[in-house]
């Protein structure tokens, strides 16, 4: 018998295969741009774009920028638009990028293994004083970050910056961004292998170079030997994780495809081994492989994280070694971590030369121009030139004698620099928000400030590690999926049926042991207004319920619903 839905009279056919539409991969032969993004990196290579700004852009203002390079090639010098004042998060995906768009820029200097003298951090100082209206933000991928700056200015800020060694190349667009590497290269206690010549020679060898110039989207590195892991392997797109071998050889493993935003995923280990000398050769190796097989017809999957989970690890590496490297990696052991050790490296700790470093913690980041040229004088007053940034926006002095700590600590706090702060100042992060980004929907830095306040009143005793990343909106750039509390920026409604600015909650994720992404729970978010009132309540819960040495990712793992309320 036919089936029910076929007509009498009619003959059946097969059904013809749909063809499948192309990605936009180089390497498959699509080389025809697939949208806008992609049309405007093949008219022209963002790394272009510097010479217009020196010879044109500073000299005639913001109103002679073509809007290819304003909204797209300035990225690959680090400079975005910021958002113009007074727009509420209701109108951000509404309004054209035109009407967004401020006439001043933020400009992102790239921290390369977050790795600043004195003299540099002074640099930065200054042209945050001289031309960002005092600001500056530490950022958790070790950057810092400007606002309020003008095209007119851009040439001499790049002067001063480049006459220290520090640059804004690639710190965004489709490229390779920022190596991030531990705070305490080279000096750590527990360090399994020292990552600075690697960071060097990959800086040296490929930023800036057309041949990564143009990369489906951007391109996060990570580098360290560190036993706590703390620059977070398992989120960026290639992770290098200090290893020893069988025989006690110091390299690495490799890591690939981490990374947040709307589709979160945790980077796929290879299973390689990687000596320090094959380092640069084989990031090269990866970084081509996302140019070339990378899909580009879709923004939204044009991360090399969609790459990896389609091939698997295995396919990867396979294609890594013959068609890019033409030689075997060995399989190498899978890295260790300390559990003892905290991230990010707050405090007063012993170095492996029996000096000291002192890691101390400004609001979520939000520093001044004033306060690093502050901070610049002390490290000098203290006998330290290495001062370091970290991968949750806190900063860290080097090289300090243990007879110098209290006074160091003593000058630090004098600044509202906490060397030994609550749980809450040490751990909370934020993103930029409303103040100067286009793509929040709201506030972010002064609302985890207060934040931090409200909690240090509320629990003064409250002593368990926690963290709390709040998100202006979906993009994760402060972490909110493996926070304990990750806040998520959106519009709700509040009592009164009005729609305000609130946050979705994404509670108990984590990395290293506890590696897992928030838990959400249907209809779980709070007002701006409300947050503290969420927190205290939910923390005193944990407080409650918590069986002995418990962490509050695991407590939330195991609460009712109605417990996480």
């Amino acid at each position: 018998m036919p089936p029910s839905s076929a007509q009498p009279g009619r003959t059946a056919t097969a059904a013809t295969p749909r063809r499948r539409r192309g990605e936009g991969q180089w390497a498959l032969g699509y080389r025809e741009p697939l949208n806008k993004n992609e049309e405007n990196k093949k008219n022209d290579d963002g790394l272009n774009v510097r010479d217009r700004i020196i010879n044109i852009y500073s000299k005639r203002g913001f109103d002679s920028i073509d809007p290819a390079d304003l909204r797209g090639r300035f990225r690959w010098f680090g400079l975005y638009t910021q958002r113009a004042p007074g727009i509420d998060g209701g109108k951000t995906a509404v309004l054209e990028p035109e009407e967004l768009d401020d006439s001043y820029f933020m400009l992102r200097v790239r921290i390369d293994g977050g790795q600043l003298s004195a003299a540099q951090l002074r640099a930065i100082g200054e042209i945050s004083r001289d031309h960002g209206r005092d600001t500056a933000d530490i950022t958790d991928r070790q950057n810092v970050q400007f606002h309020w700056i003008r095209v007119e200015d851009v040439p001499a800020i790049w002067e001063k910056l480049e006459s220290v060694g520090l640059s804004t190349t690639e710190a965004c667009g489709d490229t390779p961004r920022v190596i991030m590497g531990c705070p305490l290269a080279g000096v750590a206690e527990h360090e399994v292998i020292d990552p600075t010549p690697q960071i060097r020679q990959i800086y040296d060898e490929h930023i800036g170079s057309p041949l990564y110039s143009n990369l489906p989207r951007k391109f996060k590195t990570s580098l360290s030997g560190c036993s706590s892991h703390c620059v977070n392997h398992e989120i960026n797109d290639i992770a290098f994780v200090g290893v020893r071998d069988g025989a006690g050889e110091a390299g690495y493993d490799l890591f690939v495809g981490g990374g947040l935003s709307t589709n979160p995923m945790f980077a796929q280990r290879l299973g390689a081994f990687v000596r320090p000398d094959q380092v640069s050769e084989v990031w090269a190796g990866v970084c081509s492989i996302f140019r070339d097989y990378g899909y580009r017809r879709l923004r939204t999957r044009a991360r090399i994280k969609f790459l990896i989970k389609d091939w698997g690890a295995e396919k990867f590496r396979q294609v890594l070694e013959e068609e890019y490297l033409g030689y075997a990696l060995p399989d190498g052991p899978a890295p260790e971590l300390d559990p003892g050790l905290e991230r990010d490296h707050v405090g007063v700790h012993r170095q492996n030369d029996g000096r000291f470093y002192v890691g101390f913690a400004p609001r979520v980041g939000r520093v001044s121009g004033t306060s690093l040229l502050r901070i610049a004088e002390i490290a000098e007053e203290h006998g330290s030139d290495r001062i370091r940034t970290t991968a949750d926006q806190k900063l860290v002095i080097l090289d300090v004698e243990e007879e110098r700590i209290d006074s160091i600590r003593a000058a630090l706090g004098a600044e509202d620099l906490q060397v030994e702060p609550s749980v809450f100042r040490r751990q909370t992060m934020a993103c930029t928000g409303i103040e100067f980004c286009k793509l929040a929907i709201v506030e972010t830095k002064a609302r985890a400030s207060t934040l931090i306040d409200e909690l240090e009143k509320r629990l003064p005793d409250f002593g368990e590690p926690l963290t709390i990343n709040l998100n202006g909106c979906p993009n994760s750039c402060a972490r909110i999926q493996v926070a304990d509390i990750g806040l998520k920026g959106q519009l709700v409604m509040n009592a009164d049926g009005e729609q305000v600015e609130g946050y979705q909650i994404h509670l108990g994720g984590g990395m290293g042991m506890t590696r897992s992404f928030g838990k959400k729970i249907r209809g779980l978010k709070t007002t701006a207004d409300d947050l503290p009132d969420y927190v205290e309540r939910v923390l005193r819960r944990f407080q409650d319920q918590k069986k002995d040495g418990e962490s509050f990712a695991s407590w939330v793992g195991r609460a009712d619903d109605a417990d996480l309320k």
